[in-house]
């Protein structure tokens, strides 16, 4: 039983001791901003498509699927405060996050399990260089900028999808009410919640891909490894923080 546990535990540990340089290192030079913006444009403007894509669709089908529950108590003109909600609150947060850790965790695990492996960061540490500082803090810096603003974009091209079915193919509702209803649904609490989701899973995103990139071993099996493990315990962390801060919330 001990020995099982090893191994997971030594992982989490691995993962809090880098965490903590990360973070330290924010507030200390040198920042690198040319990587920063570099890695804002690779995580940032590479993933818009498939955000835009699926916050419309997340929205489409979350009108499309509310239409026979809200024509069955006559109450259609709701839709766009559902749609808004549940957008808002808990699914453009956490299906942009996926998205960003399907696409950029991996990213981030097999470019740097690939210097990892090669050496390129052995030979970094022998020059001077703080890994940490150099690979993974500007990954953090631009993930933790850029999510919110997906997220955001994500929620806004879901109220048009969703807008889009209601409206335009269902007709549940005209386009003052749905926009009217949408508007008024979102409190402040809502918009607090939507975007502290994001930048809190900025944050464990880009350090579950640079952690398991900078411990790969094993070649370029080992790279596959990296960036596997990287996608599922990124996506698993999401679903549970989605929990912990709605619960939060919840109780405040």
């Amino acid at each position: 039983m001990l020995e099982l546990l090893k191994a997971p535990i030594l992982t989490f540990q691995e993962f809090v001791l880098l965490s903590g340089r990360a973070v330290r290192g924010i507030f200390r030079k040198p920042y690198y901003w040319d990587d920063v913006f570099l890695q804002m444009d690779l995580i940032g403007v590479g993933s818009l498509p498939v955000v835009i894509l699926t916050g419309f669709f997340s929205g489409a089908v979350m009108a499309l699927q509310m239409s026979r529950a809200l024509q069955k108590y006559g109450a259609t003109s709701q839709v766009g405060m559902i749609v808004a909600i549940t957008l808002v609150r808990e699914m453009g947060p956490v299906l942009t996050a996926l998205m960003v850790a399907g696409r950029n965790s991996s990213g981030m695990a097999s470019e740097l399990g690939s210097m990892k492996v090669t050496e390129q960061i052995d030979a970094m540490r022998a020059l001077g260089t703080d890994p940490i500082m150099k690979l993974v803090k500007p990954r953090l810096l631009a993930t933790a900028f850029v999510l919110p603003l997906l997220t955001v974009l994500a929620d806004f091209v879901g109220l048009v999808g969703g807008y889009l079915v209601a409206c335009k193919m269902l007709h549940l509702t005209t386009s003052s009410e749905y926009w009217s209803s949408a508007w008024q649904a979102i409190e402040y609490d809502d918009i607090a919640q939507g975007l502290l989701k994001p930048f809190v899973f900025a944050i464990v995103l880009s350090l579950v891909g640079c952690h398991y990139g900078m411990r790969t071993k094993g070649g370029t099996q080992g790279v596959g490894r990296a960036t596997t493990q990287a996608v599922v315990v990124a996506s698993v962390w999401v679903v549970v923080l989605t929990f912990i801060i709605g619960r939060v919330f919840v109780t405040m």
